[in-house]
Order: structure tokens, then C-alpha cells, then sequence
């Protein structure tokens, strides 16, 4: 049985696909994984493969979903996509990270932002 943090996760990201798509990128893939980790979304965004990670939050929850992408979750984000664009022989495509915040407030979305290039290796 799903719990209500994973069925918010799930809104979430479904949540952040739409806007993604809104905004002109091209949804590839939804959820990758391998043995290094998951990925939320990767995109295409003018020419450029686009790794997602989606956070969300309560509306009144004191820290910004994006913060809680810190360096350890970034390298593994930056492993998995290392992983995933060798598998795709993509290694030497222009690639980012995004990060897209989905804030809710008694469990509607009030807000879904955005924020490109959110770190780098």
C-alpha cells in the first residue's frame, strides 16, 4: 500500500513533467534507474539532456524543497547520469541539472518552479 509521503512524490513528479513540458522541454524518460541511483526525469531542453530531480514540500515546511539536494545526492545524481548517457553512447552531449520544486498546502499544489542548472559537476 503506498504511503501518503510516496503518492505526494508520485503528484509531484507528474506535476513537474507538465510544467517541464509547458515550459518547451521534451520528457524522455521518467524515473531511470541502475545500480548508482534514480533519476526523476530526464528531458531535452534546446539541444541539451536535462537531468531532474523533483522535491516537495509543505507549504510551511522553513527550508526550500531545492536545499534538500546536497552534495551527497548530488554526486549521485551526477554518477547516474554518467551512467545513463554511457549507456545511450550520449557521453559527449551538453547536459545539465535541474532541480523542480512542487510546494503543496493541504495537499493541493500551490506552486512548481523550475530552477535550471541547479549545481554541476
Amino acid at each position: 500500500m503506498p504511503t501518503e509521503k510516496s503518492l505526494l512524490g508520485k503528484r509531484a513528479e507528474e506535476l513537474a513533467a507538465k510544467e517541464l513540458i509547458r515550459q518547451g522541454y521534451e520528457v524522455i524518460e521518467t524515473n531511470y534507474r541502475c545500480r548508482y541511483g534514480e533519476i526523476d526525469i530526464i528531458a531535452q531542453d534546446r539541444g541539451s539532456i536535462v537531468f531532474v530531480e523533483v522535491r516537495s514540500r509543505r507549504s510551511d515546511f522553513p527550508v526550500f524543497p531545492a536545499e534538500s539536494v546536497n552534495k551527497k545526492k548530488q554526486s549521485k545524481l551526477i554518477i547516474t547520469a554518467k551512467h545513463y548517457l554511457s549507456s545511450k553512447n550520449a557521453s559527449d552531449s551538453d547536459c545539465r541539472f535541474d532541480v523542480v520544486e512542487v510546494k503543496f498546502e493541504r495537499g493541493k499544489p500551490i506552486s512548481v518552479e523550475v530552477i535550471q542548472n541547479a549545481f554541476g559537476e
